[in-house]
């Protein structure tokens, strides 16, 4: 039980005695009590004035000195302007402490939920490798799902990979082009980078084509539609839908370079999934349903061809769903793998992980789902997300000014390599001992700054600032991790035993902030399962490492004389180093022994 739901239960305890009322827990306000005050939790007592029929002080008063009396928990309190702060026991602290220590799972729900949660993220097309904004995407993706997990709940991680479309045929016709049969394995480039470049090339030439039709005469506007290379790509898309086995030969071997490359970058981040989606498997589904809803009447036909749903009564516009030609959109396969998701798997919510700029896109898949009958359709949620901005500006991945994951994971490593090597942290390592450091390090780095943010937030990347060793980053925490295991190393050498429910020293006041902050981490597991927001776990890490540095700063552990007061600052040590890696790993964060 946690200190807030027990205090709970004695505050409607010492109600009913005090006032002869019951009352719910609902009725109960608690906060933490504000560090200038002593305290570990408030009770707001203006809401039982009017059972009291007294001032808030006094019924503040009245409450407290029952607390005091009754309540072998609460050592005493105080009261400020109508506010009931209660002082909780050391030896309360000390039974929390040895509790913790005998879990095995600790900041783990202890029962499975029942309930299913379907996670999709990544989403990569497979034109183009995968880049900063893909990198947020992936680790936002991974670490709800292991939050989601940490509660209890069943978690299938999915990937949906847009494998067609007419940015795939922009690349591919570029290669047709400008290729003279280049391979990969010829040019010895990474595949998704090397298809990627194809997608640049075309948008190059677009470009200068769109300026020699406007020097003919023609306005913009006619210019974009009318560019030869964009009426071939158009055209290789016709012959894909319809099957032709020359373009869909040349599709599947450049969509296997680009998956190959994927794979390797998805490695190198620790990144996985249950189940991996392709669009092309998926856009025929949500056709045909689009066309059953035609026939049905919920959907209507343009006098071109076209299909659309009319959604004005739901206070949106008409969004089209097949074009004129009958070729598919994004919402189509949508539609389709929706459907298909739902009739395989039982779930709860299916949560698309997607950035802020599709809001309006889910918005409509939820509705059109609705019209078409599904009853599914309510268990769609968007988990938004803002977009990565550097210091130098937006990305654009046609103009090629995209920071690619691959570059940018290189990039840290190496800064961590660096980092470590000037420190001399690592002497004694081997090779590749010290580079998984490097890696771990790195990672950490970058997983850190990008998920302590608040998901719906745009957010800044500054690789040199996310990899500093003070600070709210990454490495501090690592740091700090890696200090208590030096600690604890030195312990199990001199052959000192932690034993978890032998501990009965009172605390001081660092000690007992520190059993506090260890205690929270279940109620933040949860708290950010219900937000969807690493950032919660992230910013739990950062305080609980800069509070442990502190009270490291301030007391001896292993050079303690008194056995006990060593024994329990050791158990204090271990619990922190429990806990910062159960909630780093849940940001996909692995912790390195030393640093």
């Amino acid at each position: 039980m946690t200190i807030e739901k027990m205090l709970t239960q004695q505050v409607l305890e010492a109600v009913k005695a005090c006032y002869g009322v019951e009352l719910t827990e609902k009725d109960v306000q608690l906060q933490e009590t504000r560090k200038e005050f002593a305290g570990d939790l408030t009770v707001v007592v203006f809401p039982f004035t009017r059972y009291s029929r007294k001032s808030p002080e006094e019924t503040a008063k009245e409450l407290g000195e029952y607390l005091k009396q009754n309540i072998e928990e609460v050592e005493t309190y105080n009261v400020i302007k109508g506010f009931l702060n209660v002082v909780i026991s050391s030896a309360y602290w000390i039974e929390v402490l040895n509790d913790v220590a005998k879990e095995e799972k600790y900041g783990y729900a202890k029962e499975p939920s029942g309930k299913t949660y379907m996670i999709e993220y990544s989403s990569p097309n497979t034109n183009k490798p995968l880049h900063l904004g893909h990198i947020r995407n992936n680790f936002l993706g991974w670490s709800v799902s292991e939050i989601q997990k940490a509660n209890g709940h069943n978690v299938i991680m999915v990937n949906l990979v847009n494998d067609r479309g007419i940015h795939i045929c922009k690349s591919m016709i570029a290669w047709e082009k400008f290729a003279n049969g280049a391979t990969p394995e010829s040019t010895g480039t990474k595949g998704d980078h090397f298809v990627g470049d194809y997608y640049v090339r075309f948008d190059k030439e677009y470009k200068a084509q769109i300026k020699e039709l406007m020097e003919q005469g023609k306005t913009e506007e006619e210019a974009k539609k009318e560019a030869p290379i964009l009426l071939e790509a158009q055209e290789m898309l016709r012959k894909w839908e319809a099957g032709d086995e020359k373009v869909v030969s040349l599709w599947r071997t450049m969509n296997d370079w680009v998956l190959k490359g994927f794979d390797e970058t998805y490695k190198m981040m620790g990144i996985s999934f249950d189940k991996v989606y392709f669009e092309s498997q998926t856009y025929k589904k949500g056709r045909d349903l689009v066309l059953k809803g035609l026939a049905d009447g919920v959907l209507y036909r343009k006098d071109t061809g076209s299909v659309w749903a009319d959604l004005t009564g739901d206070g949106l516009d008409h969004k089209l769903l097949l074009r004129d030609d009958g070729t598919s959109v994004y919402m189509t396969q949508d539609i389709g793998t929706a459907y298909d998701r739902f009739n395989e798997f039982n779930m709860d919510q299916e949560i698309y992980v997607v950035g802020n700029e599709q809001n309006y896109h889910f918005q409509v898949l939820s509705l059109v789902c609705k019209k078409l009958g599904f009853d599914w359709a309510d268990k769609i949620k968007h988990l938004s997300y803002g977009m990565v901005e550097l210091p130098e500006g937006k990305m654009k991945s046609r103009e090629g000014t995209v920071v690619d994951a691959d570059d940018l994971i290189d990039e840290m490593i190496h800064t961590a390599r660096t980092t470590s090597e000037e420190l001399g942290k690592l002497d004694g390592y081997t090779k590749e001992e010290a580079e998984d450091v490097y890696r771990k390090v790195a990672l950490g780095a970058l997983k850190y700054f990008i998920l302590k943010v608040d998901p719906k937030k745009t957010m800044m990347f500054n690789p040199k600032e996310s990899i500093d060793f003070n600070g709210n980053t990454g490495p501090f925490i690592q740091y700090t991790y890696t200090r208590i295991k030096s600690v604890l190393r030195k312990a199990e050498e001199a052959g000192v035993k932690i034993v978890p429910g032998d501990i009965h020293t009172a605390l001081t006041e660092k000690e007992q902030n520190l059993v506090k902050l260890i205690a929270k981490l279940p109620a933040v597991v949860k708290e950010a399962g219900d937000n969807y927001s690493p950032a919660l776990i992230g910013n739990y890490a950062y305080e609980l490492a800069k509070e442990f540095n502190q009270f490291y700063h301030d007391y001896s552990i292993l050079k303690e004389e008194n056995e006990q007061v060593r024994n329990l600052r050791l158990l204090l040590a271990r619990q922190c180093s429990v806990a910062i890696e159960n909630a780093m790993g849940m940001l996909g964060i692995e912790m390195p022994e030393r640093m």
